[in-house]
């Protein structure tokens, strides 16, 4: 303790403390997510204004203390200025900082969803990606990370891999015809959506926005990824809420 440190990551919120200063947290590759003091943060001439501020991506120096940390120094290298500045794209880019600072602890490697927030950052500013494709894959991704994803690859029961299947959040994974019965609530699921979770599940960070939907085919996905989310979710985010209400 007492010494400093230099981290890579991204601030995903950040609050005024007293007259001047901001306590920010951040989402980064070394620590995981960590609470930080920018001292003087508010105040205009401040070297730490335009990098205190949501989206802002970069490497930070701290100081650590006993009990908290303070910057000391900040080079952002990006501020994701395109995405802040649109509407609709900042309230994704909001609802994603949520999400992982939900999901995200100190002390742990959080370097996949670091990875994972930045890449989905660039997918939000791609324009041959709709935003409600970036936010599905996001999520699965996300609980994928965290370890806590349904069975998808292979019949719950059997272990049957030939389809047609059936979703069960019950279950927590899919079933084929003949063990999927009585069992209340199944979704049948497409080849190619089932495929979609599959590739997203399994394929690293960098692969994740290399394909496109038809609208039905993402339509069925945001249905079944929205009973996943909701199962392992236990908190109504703002962001989605503002978000939800602007359809």
């Amino acid at each position: 303790m007492g010494g400093t440190i230099a981290v890579i990551g991204m601030v995903l919120s950040a609050m005024p403390i007293g007259e001047y200063d901001k306590r920010l947290v951040i989402l980064t590759r070394e620590r995981g997510k960590i609470s930080a003091f920018a001292k003087g943060a508010r105040r205009i001439n401040s070297s730490f204004m335009a990098g205190s501020r949501p989206f802002s991506f970069g490497e930070f120096e701290l100081y650590e203390g006993r009990s908290s940390y303070t910057v000391s120094s900040m080079c952002i290298s990006n501020y994701f200025e395109d995405l802040s500045s649109d509407v609709m794209g900042a309230l994704y880019g909001f609802y994603f900082l949520e999400l992982a600072e939900y999901f995200t602890r100190e002390n742990v490697d959080e370097s996949k969803m670091l990875k994972l927030l930045y890449q989905s950052f660039r997918a939000l500013l791609n324009q041959n990606i709709p935003n409600e494709l970036v936010k599905v894959v996001y999520e699965l991704k996300a609980i994928a990370i965290n370890g806590e994803y349904p069975q998808v690859f292979s019949c719950m029961e059997c272990g049957e891999k030939e389809g047609p299947f059936w979703f069960s959040v019950e279950k927590w994974g899919i079933l084929c015809k003949e063990c999927s019965g009585f069992i209340k609530g199944k979704i049948e699921i497409s080849g190619t959506a089932l495929y979609t979770m599959q590739f997203i599940i399994a394929s690293s960070i960098e692969k994740l926005y290399t394909f496109n939907l038809s609208d039905n085919i993402l339509q069925e996905l945001k249905e079944i990824v929205g009973l996943i989310y909701r199962r392992n979710i236990d908190r109504n985010m703002k962001s989605l809420e503002i978000l939800k209400s602007m359809y």
